[in-house]
C-alpha cells in the first residue's frame, strides 16, 4: 500500500508538473515470538465523531526507540504534513482501561488521515522491513472496533517494528482524535475494546480462513446496529437472550455459525451488550456509520481495506487537490485504473 501511494503520488505530481510547468524545465501490545452525539460524561465528550479530522497524525508507541521512528514512519507512508504524537501507557489506560500496562509495552504505531464523508473507517496493516509484525488483530477488527468507539471517516494504517499482538494501536487513534479536538467517550472506547477481546479467540481458531475476520466483524456490526436501533426506537435494551438470538442469526447469515465456538459467542454477546449500553448506541449517526463499515468488512480479506482510490481522499491527495483543483481530479481519474492494474 505504501508503494502504491508513493507511486501514485509521484505519477500525479509529475503529470501535473508537465501540464503546469513550462517544458524547458501515514492491555497493550503483547510481544510474540513469530440521538444527540454528545454524551453527558463531559461537555466535550462525544458519542461519535461529528467533525472531520483537521490534520493527519502519526502516533508512535512509547516503547519504540527514537532511532526507529524514521523507518516506522516510512513503513506507514507518512509525509511531512503529519503531526507527530506518542502513545503511552497512560493513554492506553485512559482509553482502553482494562488493566495495567507499561510504556515499554506500547509498540504498535499508527497513522490516521481524514477521508471523505461516507468513507467510514478503513484500515491497512502494513509490513515493517518485509515482516508482518501485527500478529493477532486484523484490519477488519480495527475498523469495526474503532467505529464502535465513535470513530468515523478516517484511513488508519498500523505497523510495528517487532512482532506484537496489536491491541495497543487503537489507543494511538483515540489520542490523535483527542489532540484534534475530538474527545470520544471513554465508555465507548472501553466497550469497543471488549468487542476486540471477545472476537479474538474465534479469529485465532479460524486463522486458516482469510475470509473469516471480515464475516465475523460484519455479523457483530449488524447486531450492534440492531441493538442501537432498538435502544433508540423503544428506549429499551435487548435482553441477553435476545442478543444471543440476534448473533446466532447473523453468524448463520454469513455462514460462520458452525465455525464460531460457543464460548466465543457467549463473550461476544456480553461485549455487544456493553456497546448497546454505551453512549455510541444512542446516536443515529452511529447506525449509519456501523452500517457503512459492516458493508466494507463483510467481503474484506487480508490486511488492506483502503484501496488506491481512497488515496484521493487522504491528506496527501487533498493537498494536491488544494494546489491543482479540478486538474488533479481529471489527472487522478486517468491513472487510478492504470496503477491499480499494476498491483492486482
Amino acid at each position: 500500500m505504501k508503494l502504491i501511494k508513493r507511486l501514485a503520488l509521484v505519477m500525479v505530481t509529475l503529470l501535473l508538473a508537465a501540464i503546469v510547468v513550462p517544458a524547458v524545465t501515514a492491555h497493550a501490545d503483547t510481544t510474540t515470538t513469530s440521538s444527540s452525539d454528545t454524551t453527558d460524561e463531559s461537555s466535550s465528550s462525544q458519542a461519535v465523531q461529528t467533525k472531520a479530522l483537521s490534520s493527519a497524525y502519526v502516533v508512535y508507541g512509547a516503547g519504540v526507540a527514537q532511532s526507529d521512528r524514521s523507518s516506522i514512519g516510512s513503513a506507514l507512508g507518512i509525509s511531512d504534513n503529519y503531526k507527530t504524537l506518542t502513545s503511552t501507557a497512560s493513554d492506553y489506560n485512559q482509553y482502553i482501561g482494562n488493566g495495567t500496562t507499561s510504556d515499554a509495552a506500547m509498540i504498535s504505531s499508527v497513522s490516521i488521515a481524514p477521508a471523505d464523508p461516507g468513507t467510514g473507517v478503513k484500515v491497512n496493516i502494513v509490513k515493517y522491513d518485509g515482516n508482518s509484525n501485527i500478529t493477532k488483530v486484523t484490519a477488519q477488527q480495527y475498523a469495526m472496533v474503532a467505529t464502535m468507539a465513535g470513530v468515523n471517516d478516517v484511513i488508519i494504517t498500523v505497523t510495528a517494528n517487532k512482532a506484537v499482538s496489536g491491541e495497543a494501536a487503537l489507543a494511538g487513534v483515540y489520542k490523535a482524535l483527542a489532540t484534534d479536538g475530538i474527545q470520544l467517550s471513554s465508555e465507548n472506547t472501553s466497550a469497543a475494546n471488549s468487542v476486540l477481546e471477545a472476537t479474538q479467540p474465534a479469529i485465532d481458531a479460524n486463522s486458516d480462513d482469510s475470509k473469516y475476520p471480515g464475516k465475523l466483524m460484519a455479523a457483530v456490526g449488524s447486531v450492534s446496529k440492531e441493538l442501537a436501533q432498538q435502544r433508540q426506537d423503544d428506549n429499551d435494551y435487548a435482553t441477553k437472550a435476545e442478543v444471543q438470538e440476534m448473533l446466532a442469526k447473523a453468524l448463520k447469515k454469513y455462514g460462520i455459525d458452525d465455525s464460531t465456538p460457543s464460548s466465543s459467542q457467549t463473550t461476544i454477546v456480553n461485549a455487544l451488550i456493553q456497546v448497546q449500553k454505551a453512549p455510541v448506541s444512542s446516536s443515529k449517526t452511529y447506525i449509519s456509520n456501523v452500517t457503512n463499515v459492516t458493508k466494507s468488512v463483510k467481503n474484506s480479506v487480508g490486511s488492506a481495506m483502503a484501496k488506491l482510490s481512497d488515496f484521493a481522499n487522504s491528506s496527501d491527495g487533498k493537498a494536491l487537490m488544494a494546489k491543482y483543483g479540478n486538474l488533479f481530479q481529471r489527472t487522478w481519474a486517468k491513472i487510478v485504473a492504470f496503477v491499480e492494474g499494476l498491483f492486482n
